[in-house]
């Protein structure tokens, strides 16, 4: 039986995300790889997930190097099928959902996809399609293959891949520190390489590798090392050719005049991917659709009795004013002019990296108490750092919380992001002059700021809901 080439196209992670980063191939063109083996690391706005390979045999051709973007739907690599090796019987669910996006492959190739892709519910989560005797598949959402259990997710991620066990995130945070993860010293069960390691690597320096710029990925995803200079004239010629310093006077010693915008740029420009790629489209998308319109006030902590968890204070006002005015505390649907108004109360926390915006959802924020919140909030935040919070976990609250009054600024416009109407800002603590009977006083505030769709609640419901918060606030403990 002669070899059938075939085409695997980039599945749909689970996240409804229209295209992801590769950040590292696990074979290179003309390798032989195994049905389920790891294929390619690929980043989406949410996670590092491994891809594995849908089929068993010889690696054709790769889509990309390491840091190209490839849609959804799109080529990912191309396989000749060996026969005499393991394979997915014909009709078994690979767990392979394509979005919209198309793909033509070339005449004779056969594309190995599954076209019975779930949906997304409201919530985030992945409802797998009906199946024969009413048995349903639990799927996590964010894997493919045979990788579809969450409950086994994590532990096959952690694969060895160059004799080095660690999970997709851990490699890619080992790349992003310069760190050759070959060299760190592993504490995880079973040898396998934490995020903790690589962390501690790159602080010491034990395990120092090529630096990221000076690392070239070759289309295989073999690296390659970086593109020397050609051999050039005597270093005095080299050095004339440098660009002179920069200098506020002409050669004449006169005032020099700046160019205008847009004749040169002296920066690289640099292609958005992974976490911000996602922040600009969901910013545009809101931008298009919402209209925003803000309140602000100060919330008065001068009857605050003694040292208080400022975002536990925060999420307690937020659920308190949600349960008086819960016109703010829901979903709108544009399209429909329809209202959802929700019973329980799941803030998104803004998380910001340096990869980008995190909006993580503290579930069910009206039944935790302050330690409860506390607790929630540094899981979810070390998830966000460790890009191992689950894709559901970014998605479906159902009202926002920006405390950028941590790093500067008082008041703000925050962006609420549909299907949310509203979202709170709290800025910057200052010590203010009150005025009061008798006198003037001087008051510990806080600036807040409550953006709201004005599509979906009215001026009136804003404000009962901001003083309504501002009350809770202003309470003692």
């Amino acid at each position: 039986m002669a070899n059938t080439k075939k085409t695997f196209l980039l599945p749909d992670l689970g996240e409804g995300l229209p295209d992801a980063t590769i950040v590292e191939w696990y074979v290179k063109e003309g390798d032989t790889i195994r049905l389920d083996d790891n294929l390619v690391s690929m980043e989406t706005a949410k996670a590092v997930v491994d891809v594995p390979s849908p089929v068993s045999g010889k690696v054709v051709r790769l889509a990309g190097a390491a840091g190209d973007v490839i849609v959804t739907g799109k080529m990912l690599a191309e396989f000749e099928i060996d026969p005499s090796m393991p394979q997915r019987a014909e009709g078994q669910d690979t767990g392979h959902h394509h979005g919209a996006g198309s793909h033509a492959p070339e005449d004779g190739d056969k594309v190995v996809a599954s076209d019975e892709g779930g949906v997304i519910s409201d919530a985030g989560e992945e409802a797998p399609p009906s199946r024969s005797g009413g048995e349903a598949r639990a799927d996590s959402g964010t894997v493919v293959g045979a990788m579809q259990s969450s409950d086994a997710v994590r532990s096959e991620q952690a694969v060895a891949v160059g004799g080095v066990k660690a999970m997709p995130a851990v490699r890619a945070m080992a790349r992003k520190l310069g760190v050759d993860i070959a060299r760190v010293r592993a504490s995880g069960a079973d040898g396998v390489v934490t995020m903790d390691d690589v962390k501690r690597a790159a602080a010491d320096g034990s395990a120092s590798g090529i630096a990221p710029s000076a690392r070239v990925k070759g289309t295989g995803g073999a690296e390659l090392p970086a593109s020397r200079p050609h051999p050039g004239p005597a270093p005095q010629a080299a050095q004339s050719t440098t660009a002179p310093a920069r200098s506020t006077l002409s050669q004449g010693g006169k005032p020099m005049r700046t160019q205008p915008p847009g004749v040169s740029a002296s920066g690289q420009p640099e292609q958005l991917k992974g976490v911000r790629r996602n922040m600009a489209r969901v910013m545009a998308d809101a931008h298009a659709k919402v209209v925003p319109t803000t309140l602000c006030d100060d919330a008065d902590l001068h009857a605050w009795l003694g040292k208080q968890d400022i975002t536990a204070r925060l999420v307690r006002a937020i659920v308190a004013a949600c349960k008086t005015v819960p016109a703010l505390n829901a979903w709108f649907d544009g399209e429909t002019l329809t209202r959802t108004l929700h019973p329980h109360v799941d803030i998104g926390i803004a998380v910001d990296t340096e990869d980008g915006l995190f909006v993580p959802a503290l579930r069910n924020a009206d039944m935790l108490d302050g330690t409860g919140v506390r607790g929630a909030i540094q899981r979810l935040r070390a998830q966000v750092e460790d890009r191992t919070i689950p894709a559901t976990e970014l998605s479906g609250y159902t009202i926002s919380l920006s405390n950028f009054g941590m790093f500067a600024g008082r008041y703000a416009t925050p962006v609420v992001v549909p299907p949310c109407v509203a979202i709170v800002g709290a800025g910057k603590l200052s010590h203010d002059v009150v005025a009061v009977m008798g006198g003037i006083e001087v008051h510990r505030r806080m600036p807040i700021s409550l953006t709201f769709d004005h599509r979906a609640c009215t001026g009136g419901e804003a404000a009962r809901f901001l003083k309504a918060l501002l009350d809770d606030m202003a309470l003692p403990q």
